[in-house]
């Protein structure tokens, strides 16, 4: 995709983010919180629940300490997985992309090409890492701004739902 094929990011204001919106398992939740504090430790700052220019929403998206932008798509389950056609949308808007699991997630069959990350609620660990496939340099700003706009969004409600 090209820089000027790329759509408008979702507007801000529309950002419909909520701590519990009952989409997620109780697995997923747990897979989540422990990948975000992996990620913490790590240096990266993520961001949950992630609309893409697309329309599609990512799990995860994390800024790198470098400026770097990983992509981790939580699955709780083999269904979960099976029924997940969307998944390599995301790679164009990524330098680095992971599929994050439970423990007890059958592993081998996760794709060889992507990074994986075993997650529980008290924390994470990268098994594989995923290719380094560097954005473009505008599709990276873009990216970051929408990220900046987005969390400054979710903190200023959480102050002041109101």
């Amino acid at each position: 995709m090209a820089k000027d094929d790329l759509p408008e990011l979702p507007d801000v204001m529309a950002d419909e983010f909520r701590l519990f919106d009952g989409r997620q398992s109780a697995i997923a939740a747990s897979v989540q919180r422990g990948c975000c504090r992996l990620l913490a430790q790590m240096g990266y700052a993520a961001v949950t629940e992630f609309s893409l220019a697309t329309g599609r929403r990512v799990d995860i998206m994390a800024l790198g300490p470098k400026g770097e932008i990983i992509v981790l798509e939580i699955k709780s389950s083999l269904i979960d997985y099976r029924t997940d056609a969307k998944w390599e949308e995301y790679l164009d808007f990524c330098d680095r992309f992971y599929f994050a699991v439970p423990p007890e997630f059958p592993r081998e069959i996760i794709p060889g090409e992507v990074g994986l990350v075993i997650a529980d609620r008290f924390g994470a660990e990268i098994l594989r890492e995923g290719p380094h496939t560097p954005l473009p340099p505008a599709r990276r700003k873009k990216l970051t701004l929408h990220a900046a706009r987005v969390s400054a969004r979710r903190v200023h409600r959480f102050l002041d739902p109101e």
